[in-house]
C-alpha cells in the first residue's frame, strides 16, 4: 500500500466490543469491523464486511454500551448515529448534532447518549426513543469537553470536565434532573481523556501534556499522580484492567504505557469468607470459655 492509502487507512479511533472479540476502528473513509479469531495459542485478526459502517465518513468518536447491544459514532460533520448491535439496525441518525464531535459516552442501563462538541456544548440523547432530551447547561465562558457516566450500578452519576478560562474541573451531575451537584479540581490542567473504572470506584483523568491522575469516585480525591508518562504528547485513552489495578494508557507518540497503580487492592472473596471463619473461630472459644467458667445449678 502507497503512502496515501496509509494515511487514510490510519486509525483515528477505536471501540472495543464488550465481549471482546470484536473491535471498530475509524479510519479517514469511514469505520472497518474487525473480529479476533483464537486458534492454536494464535490471535488472528479478520476484517469483516460491513457496508453500514464503511460509508459514514470520517469519525471522531466511537462508542459501545456495556451491555454491547448499542453502537455509536459520532463524526467530525457532527452526524450522529446510533446503531442496534450487531445487526446495525439504526436507533438514532442526526445529521446536525453537533458542529463537530468531541467526546461521548452511553450510560450503564444503555438508555443515556452523551455528547459534546467542539464548540463547547453537551447534549443528552433518549436511545430508545431516537431523540434528544436536553442540552447540558453551562454559561457562555464554559466549555464542556470530555464526559463519562459512572459505573458502580448504584446511584447514577454523570462525569464532564469544563474549561472556564484557565480553570480547569470535574463536574458531576445527578442524572435524574441533570443538574451540577458538585465539582473538583483534580488534574488542574487541559484534560484529553476520561475514563471510568469498570467496577465504578475510580476516574481516570489524561492531560494534553501527557500526565494521568486516577481518582476515588466516592471522596472525589485524587489516589494515584502518573507525571510524564506520554511527555509532551495528550493521553489519547485511558483503560484500566478488568481484574487488577492497572491502567493502560496510550499517546500518539509514545504508544502504549502500562502503570500499576497505588490504589487500595480490592477484597478477594477468599479473603472475606476468611475472615468470616476467623469472626466464627474467635466466637466459638468465647462461648467455650464462657461456658466452662460458669456455674450452673
Amino acid at each position: 500500500m502507497g503512502e496515501e492509502g496509509a494515511d487514510v487507512d490510519e486509525p483515528r479511533a477505536i471501540a472495543v466490543h464488550p465481549a471482546g472479540d470484536e473491535f471498530v476502528c475509524a479510519t479517514a473513509k469511514g469505520c472497518r469491523l474487525f473480529k479476533l479469531v483464537y486458534e492454536d495459542f494464535t490471535i488472528n485478526l479478520v476484517s469483516r464486511d460491513s457496508p453500514p459502517l464503511q460509508s459514514v465518513g470520517p469519525q471522531r468518536c466511537l462508542a459501545f454500551s456495556t451491555d454491547g447491544t448499542k453502537f455509536a459514532i459520532g463524526g467530525e460533520d457532527g452526524h450522529l448515529i446510533i446503531f442496534h448491535w450487531p445487526n446495525l439496525s439504526v436507533l438514532l441518525d442526526e445529521p446536525k448534532a453537533h458542529k463537530s464531535f468531541r467526546d461521548m459516552d452511553i450510560s450503564l442501563d444503555s438508555a443515556f447518549l452523551v455528547s459534546t462538541s467542539t464548540d463547547g456544548s453537551a447534549r443528552i440523547w433518549k436511545i430508545d426513543e431516537g431523540a434528544p432530551l436536553v442540552n447540558l447547561t453551562r454559561s457562555s465562558d464554559e466549555k464542556i469537553e470530555c464526559c463519562r457516566f459512572s459505573r458502580d450500578g448504584k446511584k447514577p452519576f454523570l462525569f464532564c470536565t469544563l474549561v472556564k478560562g484557565n480553570d480547569i474541573v470535574t463536574v458531576v451531575l445527578n442524572i435524574s434532573n441533570w443538574k451540577r451537584i458538585g465539582y473538583k479540581r483534580l488534574l488542574r490542567k487541559p484534560i484529553s481523556t476520561l475514563s471510568v473504572s469498570l467496577d465504578g470506584k475510580y476516574l481516570a483523568l489524561g492531560s494534553r501534556d501527557g500526565d494521568c491522575c486516577v481518582a476515588d469516585v466516592k471522596s472525589m480525591e485524587v489516589s494515584h499522580m502518573i507525571k510524564k508518562v506520554h511527555l509532551g504528547s495528550p493521553v489519547s485513552s485511558i483503560e484500566f484492567c478488568p481484574t487488577e489495578r492497572i491502567a493502560i494508557s496510550t499517546s500518539h507518540q509514545w504508544g502504549a504505557e502500562i502503570t500499576k497503580l497505588d490504589v487500595p487492592a480490592d477484597w478477594r472473596v477468599w479473603q472475606i469468607w476468611l475472615v468470616f471463619l476467623s469472626l466464627f473461630v474467635v466466637s466459638a472459644i468465647l462461648f467455650y470459655m464462657f461456658f466452662k467458667h460458669t456455674n450452673l445449678v
